[in-house]
């Protein structure tokens, strides 16, 4: 069994371990590349993101753990970039100073309060509720379609190379009591960022995260979505967001099952230094490109 993921978070933001800790598991695991990504330091408070001083030491702690272990496994470095208009985004200055391998952008914040300070719409849910009232006055419609409006502005000013759980809002939906995942709006919302994606030729993650950590019963994006990306030749990569070293592949099999239910046969992944179509089955790559 082999497999890749390059989205996940270590003790340098909100993961819980030091990087060499996410390396040893992934050798264990089998593995054929690793991919740290952590969530990029914002100029705000924020407990769960890199702090600015230590974006440097975190680059360079990743480069010495390619060097320690590159006759093992292919290991890079990347950050989970957080859009926000005028702030910050995968094209930011601080970001392309880093020189990473790869970016993954993702959209937590939507606006902000009256007093400031901004809205995390995959926080707690009564932080979800209050501002869904206080910048909103209570449209769900309103708030959710602000969500993948700021996706799409994100892919059209800032595209990343890999766009972050996608619909991650949905798990706000109340098992369809505030929103419903199948109503018109919401589909036509998701269809016309897809698209969008598929003109600038983004990689969407199929993250695995929602499912293991009890958040949704499908992965980010769900089986519709997926269907619809498949029809539109949009290239997928599986990651599971992984915090603990023990979450690195949770969920991949299933996954992978799937994917291929609804067509696909390939996946994206980062080899040799390039993205490239690699193809799967539930037990994961099928080959890799050696040279």
């Amino acid at each position: 069994m082999s497999w890749t993921n390059y989205h996940s978070h270590c003790h340098y933001c909100d993961g819980k371990y030091a990087p060499e800790e996410y390396v040893k598991s992934s050798l264990e695991k089998g593995l054929v590349a690793y991919g740290f990504s952590s969530h990029a330091p914002v100029p705000f408070d924020c407990v769960w993101t890199m702090k600015p001083e230590s974006a440097h030491a975190y680059v360079a702690e990743i480069r010495e753990l390619q060097q320690a272990y590159q006759r093992d496994i292919e290991l890079y470095c990347g950050l989970e970039v957080d859009y926000i208009p005028g702030v910050t985004g995968p094209k930011s200055l601080p970001v392309l100073d880093l020189g990473l391998d790869y970016t993954i952008g993702s959209v937590h914040f939507v606006d902000a309060f009256p007093d400031g300070k901004r809205w995390e719409i995959d926080g707690s849910h009564q932080v979800f509720l209050d501002g869904l009232q206080q910048i909103f006055r209570g449209d769900i419609r309103q708030a959710v379609s602000r969500y993948f409006e700021l996706t799409r502005q994100m892919i059209e000013q800032e595209c990343p190379d890999v766009i972050g759980h996608i619909d991650k809002i949905k798990i706000q939906d109340e098992e369809g009591a505030l929103f419903s995942q199948q109503a018109g709006w919401y589909r036509q919302e998701l269809e016309q960022t897809l698209r969008l994606i598929a003109d600038v030729g983004a990689i969407i993650e199929v993250n695995t995260r929602g499912i293991y950590k009890k958040k949704t019963s499908q992965t980010y994006p769900g089986k519709w979505a997926l269907e619809k990306m498949k029809a539109l030749g949009i290239p997928i990569t599986i990651n599971s967001d992984a915090h603990h070293p023990e979450e690195i592949i949770l969920q991949f099999e299933d996954t992978a099952v799937l994917l291929a239910s609804v067509g696909y046969k390939q996946v994206s992944v980062l080899l040799n230094g390039k993205w490239q179509q690699v193809n799967f089955d539930q037990t994961g790559l099928l080959h890799t490109v050696t040279s």
